[in-house]
C-alpha cells in the first residue's frame, strides 16, 4: 500500500485528468504513489478499492499518515469516509483552481482537509481557508523550441493543417491564439482587435486553434462574418480542434502567442508558448498577472478590445523585440514554471504531512 493515493474519479478526459497524468510520473520519481482512477489514464500501479478497504489500516512507511490527494469534491467525501468513518490514517490534501469563491457544499468540505493547494494567487483568494500557492507547471521537454530556432524560422513557408495559404502569405509572422473557441475565451475580442490592426500592419497574419462546441456556432460565424465583411479571410484562419501535437507546431511556428480570455480558473497556453520560446500578450484573468510581465510579453485590459488593440500595435512595431521577448520566456519558464518544479513542490508538501 503506497504512502500517497492521488484520486481520478471522471470517467471523462478533463482538465483536471490531465494534471493528473502529466504530474504522478515525475511525482513517483521521488515517492511511491498510488492512482485510483476510474479514467483509464493509463498509468500504471494503479489501486482497487479492496486495497483501501484491506490494506488501508496497515502502517505507512515513511510517517505516521497516508496522503489522500482529492481535485474533485466527490474525491474529498470518500477520503472523508476512509479517515472518518474507517479511522485509517489519512491525510486529505485538495487541489482548487477555481476562479471563483467554492460553493456552499465545497466550502463546508474543505474545513475538513488538512491542506489545501491553490494554483493561483487569485485562487487563493477566494477560499475561507490558508492554501499553499503552486502553480501548473510545464512540460519543457514537450514544450520546447524547435531545432535551429531563429527569427528566420518564424518567416519561413507554413502549411496548416486542413487550409491552404496563398503564397503571398506563406511568409508573414503568425499571431496564435490556442484554446476553445467560446466567448469566455475572449475570441471575439481578438477578431475585433486583429480586424482594427492587421490592415496596418501587412507582415502579419493570425491563426486560432480550439474546439467550437455546438451551443457556440453561432457566436462563431459571427466572427466568420466580421472577418469576410473585413476582407480578412486568408489572414485569420481558424484550424478546429487538433491534436496536442500538432498544436505544439502552431505553437513553434508563432511569434506572439494572444490570451484574451474573460475569465480562466488557471491558463496554461501562455506558459506553453513562453517555454517554446515566444513572446505572450495576456489579459488579466487565471493566473496571468503573475506570470507575464514586460520582459516576456504585455497585458491588456480584461474584456476590453481596444486595449488589445493598442497592446497589438505597440508589440507588432517590433518583430525583433517580440523575438527577444520569447527567449526570456523561454528561460522564464526553465527557471519557474518547469513540470518538474510544481510536482517536486507537491511532494515538499506531502512529505510534511507524513510526518
Amino acid at each position: 500500500m503506497p504512502d500517497v493515493v492521488v484520486t481520478n474519479l471522471h470517467r471523462r478526459y478533463t482538465g483536471v485528468s490531465a494534471t493528473v497524468r502529466a504530474l504522478v510520473p515525475l511525482q513517483r520519481q521521488a515517492m511511491s504513489i498510488g492512482l485510483l482512477d476510474w479514467g483509464n489514464l493509463g498509468l500504471p500501479s494503479q489501486l482497487h478499492w479492496w486495497q483501501l478497504l484491506w490494506q488501508g489500516w496497515s502502517r505507512p512507511v515513511r510517517g505516521r499518515y497516508r496522503i489522500w490527494h482529492a481535485r474533485r469534491d466527490s474525491e474529498i467525501v470518500l477520503g472523508l469516509w476512509l479517515k472518518n468513518v474507517l479511522r485509517q490514517p489519512w491525510k486529505i490534501v485538495f487541489t482548487s483552481a477555481a476562479p471563483k469563491p467554492p460553493g456552499r457544499w465545497l466550502a463546508a468540505l474543505l474545513r475538513y482537509c488538512d491542506a489545501v493547494i491553490a494554483t493561483s494567487e487569485r485562487s487563493a483568494a477566494f477560499l475561507q481557508c490558508s492554501a499553499e500557492i503552486i502553480h501548473h507547471g510545464v512540460d519543457l521537454e514537450d514544450y520546447s523550441p524547435p531545432s535551429g530556432d531563429g527569427m528566420a524560422k518564424l518567416r519561413e513557408s507554413v502549411q496548416w493543417p486542413g487550409v491552404v495559404i496563398p503564397p503571398a502569405l506563406q511568409h508573414r509572422y503568425w499571431i496564435g491564439a490556442f484554446g476553445r473557441i467560446r466567448p469566455s475565451k475572449g475570441t471575439d475580442l481578438l477578431v475585433d482587435a486583429l480586424i482594427e490592426v492587421l490592415p496596418d500592419f501587412p507582415d502579419y497574419a493570425a491563426v486560432l486553434t480550439g474546439l467550437c462546441q455546438a451551443k457556440d456556432l453561432d457566436f462563431f460565424q459571427a466572427m466568420q462574418d466580421k472577418i469576410q465583411a473585413a476582407d480578412l479571410g486568408e489572414r485569420i484562419v481558424f484550424l478546429g480542434d487538433l491534436e496536442r501535437d500538432v498544436v505544439r507546431s502552431c505553437y513553434r511556428r508563432v511569434i506572439l502567442c494572444v490570451a484574451a480570455s474573460r475569465a480562466e480558473g488557471f491558463g496554461l497556453t501562455p506558459l506553453e508558448a513562453m517555454a517554446c520560446g515566444r513572446a505572450v500578450l495576456v489579459s488579466g484573468a487565471g493566473v496571468w498577472p503573475q506570470v507575464v510581465d514586460a520582459e516576456v510579453g504585455a497585458k491588456f485590459e480584461t474584456g476590453s478590445a481596444l486595449s488589445l488593440a493598442a497592446s497589438l500595435r505597440q508589440l507588432l512595431s517590433s518583430p525583433v523585440q517580440l523575438w527577444q521577448m520569447g527567449q526570456r520566456g523561454r528561460h522564464r519558464a526553465i527557471e519557474c514554471h518547469s513540470l518538474q518544479r510544481e510536482a517536486d513542490r507537491i511532494n515538499t508538501l506531502y512529505g510534511r504531512m507524513m510526518a
